[in-house]
């Protein structure tokens, strides 16, 4: 390790499994009762299936704690009364609630005066009716906020394979269907074209994007299919009887630690199956014509991007997780998995499983694989205790550097920015930044023996970062590996909307581990 004093304890403490009682309600819609043919969806109705699946033998649910309203079961006094009866009456405070909804998304006429842009986002039902200029029968983002409210002190996934795309305002009608064909949002019945118009998506209601804090506070985790002002969309590249959402196909197979464990350690956490599903979804729209970004979101607590996507029992923990025994060179390797510790995440009813090594656990948080742009070295390709070293940074696109030493004891320093260098500027692209320099007037020397991991993190667009990262953290201040992570891979996966569309943030890492010994 550097020499310099780092403690700090983790925001996460141990805790006891505890039994829950679970209660999930999965909607699938894709046939209406008044709407044209040329606006049904042919994911929903194989969507719901595979959440099932994923629920039962990713989740540990049991059959029975699972209630599924497709299509005309699916109408809109079903759905409330399932939310109230089943969700909010079945369950008490610890437990877990899991909401799940595949269909159009769209917007009506705000009905209570607290949306800036006049609108309130909806979820369509099985009953949905074009009414006097706007939809009437949907589930509106106010009557998602009231059963957020009842579910207080409950650990509540909410899951939306549905958006609104603000950008396109135009009348119903055979155009729309045939122009914007397995897509997931209805425009507004006999609405009149509107040029350059913005309105916020279904998302940002849905998955509490307006209010962040119902998310960190009260122990919400919620996906949506796309950021605002972008489109969620039918898997086209399916036939349509095994057509699925793109974005709820990606999340199941995200789940999957074949595809989603990016750093290798057997576990696939909240960040790394965000990053496969993004990753995934944007594949699909670089390839259709009508796409015009696609970016799936999640809102969550920070402490639980690093946790495990999947829930083990008892025996997967002890089978799956822990460190497999090997007994010589001639015998065929397994994987290594690295250890999971269950964890209660501070001010929520959340419980996590996290991996147990603060190294390891690292690449869990950020969530991103490295794709070399970032490289990290030492000066020493060997450090024994005492020797003196640098370290050089190297990115292929320039940006704002950040970079962290973390140590198996779970305790991080931010080396750079700090309050040593003479001036805090962004790498240049492929010009090597060497820290400490001439100029800081001392050396970094090894301390051992210990296991370290070097974490450079380089952002291309301008992120405000000093909330999480200032320059006065630098060398000297003690900080929580996983606590400091996780908050800036929060700040960083936070949608960039300066451009002419939105996105995510631009940004780039690089690993190293190293031993002193």
């Amino acid at each position: 390790m550097i020499r310099y004093a780092a403690a700090l304890l983790l925001s996460l403490c141990l805790a006891a499994t505890a039994e829950a009682a679970d209660r999930a309600l999965l909607i699938g819609i894709g046939t209406y009762a008044t709407l044209p043919e040329k606006m049904f969806l042919e994911g929903p109705k194989n969507d719901v299936p595979l959440i099932e699946k994923l629920l039962k033998e990713k989740q540990g649910f049991a059959p029975e704690s699972i209630r599924i309203l497709r299509d005309k079961d699916a109408t809109k006094a079903a759905i409330l009364a399932s939310i109230e009866e089943w969700l909010v009456a079945g369950t008490q405070p610890g437990d877990r609630v899991y909401f799940y909804f595949s269909g159009h998304g769209l917007q009506v006429k705000d009905q209570n005066g607290d949306e800036e842009d006049g609108l309130d986002e909806a979820l369509s039902t099985f009953d949905i009716a074009a009414g006097d200029g706007d939809w009437t029968n949907v589930i509106l983002d106010d009557e998602i906020d009231a059963m957020l409210a009842k579910l207080k002190d409950r650990a509540v996934s909410i899951v939306i394979d549905a958006c609104h795309s603000g950008t396109i305002s135009r009348s119903l009608s055979t155009n729309v269907g045939e122009a914007l064909e397995s897509a997931r949002f209805l425009p507004r019945p006999f609405a009149k074209p509107v040029e350059a118009v913005k309105t916020r998506g279904l998302r940002i209601d849905v998955a509490v994007v307006d209010k962040p804090e119902i998310a960190k506070q009260n122990g919400v985790e919620a996906w949506s299919a796309a950021s605002s002002y972008q489109v969620a969309w039918d898997d086209t590249r399916l036939p349509p009887e095994e057509r699925h959402g793109v974005f709820t196909l990606s999340y199941v197979n995200g789940h999957e630690i074949a595809a989603g464990d990016s750093n290798g350690n057997g576990i696939v956490s909240n960040a790394e199956l965000l990053e496969y599903v993004k990753k995934q979804s944007q594949t699909y729209c670089s390839a259709q014509t009508q796409c015009q970004g696609l970016d799936p979101q999640l809102e969550v607590n920070y402490a639980l991007l690093g946790a495990s996507a999947t829930t083990p029992s008892a025996d997967a923990t002890a089978q799956q997780y822990q460190q497999p025994q090997t007994g010589g060179d001639t015998q065929q390797q397994t994987p290594d998995y690295g250890k999971v510790e269950e964890v209660k995440v501070e001010n929520t009813p959340q419980t996590a499983y996290v991996a147990a090594d603060p190294v390891d656990a690292v690449g869990d948080i950020l969530g991103k694989a490295e794709t070399g742009d970032v490289k990290v070295a030492l000066s020493s390709d060997s450090l024994k205790n005492g020797d003196v070293f640098k370290i050089t940074v190297t990115s292929s696109t320039g940006g704002h550097l950040i970079l962290y030493d973390v140590d198996k004891d779970g305790k991080a320093t931010q080396i750079f920015p700090n309050e040593s260098a003479q001036k805090i500027t962004p790498l240049t692209a492929n010009t090597p930044l060497t820290i400490p320099d001439d100029y800081y007037g001392f050396d970094f020397e090894a301390e051992g023996p210990s296991e370290n991991v070097l974490v450079a993190i380089v952002i291309a667009d301008d992120v405000d970062l000093t909330k999480v990262a200032p320059s006065d953290y630098g060398l000297t201040k003690e900080l929580d590996a996983r606590t400091t992570i996780a908050d800036i891979a929060g700040t960083l996966q936070q949608t960039w909307t300066r451009d002419t569309e939105n996105r995510s943030v631009n940004w780039s890492l690089g690993l190293l581990k190293y031993a002193v010994y």
